[in-house]
């Protein structure tokens, strides 16, 4: 049995650019990935199939590692087979691209399984065809997405990890839902101010341009990113297009203690973490399957 965690991002910025003629929109976003992850064991097995711990999770033909293993299956020439365990730690529905990483992660432990050797190339082009985000989990790390997000380019890490809380309200945003409800002054959004100080590198503005629209929908949004600004935070944000709202703060100890005082004034059922973001080499290192790791944990 081959083992391998699949990690959580959240958007430090997001960009809306404009609505394309094929209706997606056109985003300009900086990825980073967090310390939360679900995990997948992959088995021998003459069919493929796909359990999970969580029964709100899709196992049929509709779920992404499944989608992932066929297309593999297809690239590499070999038959569509063995059984996937699926432990959810990612919320759905909550903007930490959790399906698209566990995609990602069935290409690495699929191709490990079947002893197969996709080139980076047609990872990357398998990936952009199952979903935006997909592609991003390839890399890891801090990496600006454009297009509908599958266009990825790698950046440096931050100098030394940044801590989050992340909170996790007791509903999902469906995307589509969202930028349906984004008009035209959010598409444009030149003018919007920054949130609190920048805490985001260089040419990535500190700004999310779907929030407008995410707490149009559920206004609950907004007064969680306010409680986090009002307890500190250096930057707060949704993360893509929700519904976790992360806040961004000095170290492991503030970020704890301002997790403590949230919980009380939170709606019901609403669930809170502290997590700090991951370099792309322990991303690397600890998102290959386990055999390969020679047993590590």
């Amino acid at each position: 049995m081959l083992t391998l965690e699949a990690f959580a991002k959240v958007n430090r910025s997001l960009v809306v650019r404009g609505r394309r003629p094929d209706g997606y929109h056109e985003i300009d976003t900086l990825f980073e990935t967090v310390d939360l992850s679900d995990r997948l064991s992959f088995s021998g097995a003459e069919t493929l199939g796909l359990r999970s711990d969580d029964p709100s999770i899709p196992t049929g033909e509709s779920n992404l590692v499944l989608k992932a293993a066929r297309h593999l299956a297809a690239e590499a020439g070999v038959p569509a087979r063995g059984q996937v365990w699926l432990t959810k730690r990612i919320p759905s529905g909550g903007g930490l691209g959790g399906g698209s990483s566990d995609a990602a992660a069935a290409l690495r432990g699929f191709s490990a399984l079947w002893r197969v050797s996709p080139g980076a190339d047609d990872l990357r082009r398998i990936a952009a065809g199952l979903g935006s985000d997909v592609a991003f989990f390839l890399h890891g790390g801090r990496a600006r997405g454009t297009g509908r997000g599958e266009v990825v380019s790698p950046l440096p890490d931050a100098e030394r990890p940044e801590w989050l809380v992340l909170v996790f309200p007791p509903f999902p945003m469906p995307t589509p839902d969202v930028y349906r409800a984004l008009g035209a002054p959010e598409l444009t959004g030149g003018d919007t101010p920054p949130n609190l100080s920048a805490s985001v590198p260089g040419e990535f503005p500190d700004r999310n341009d779907l929030e407008a629209a995410a707490e149009r929908l559920r206004p609950e949004l907004a007064e969680i990113r306010r409680r986090l600004a009002d307890l500190g935070a250096r930057s707060a944000r949704l993360s893509g297009s929700g519904s976790t709202v992360f806040g961004v703060f000095a170290g492991p100890d503030e970020a704890e203690r301002v997790r403590r005082r949230l919980v009380g004034g939170l709606p019901e059922g609403t669930r809170t973490r502290a997590a700090r973001t991951l370099s792309r080499a322990e991303f690397e290192r600890r998102s290959a399957p386990e055999a390969a790791r020679g047993g590590e944990r």
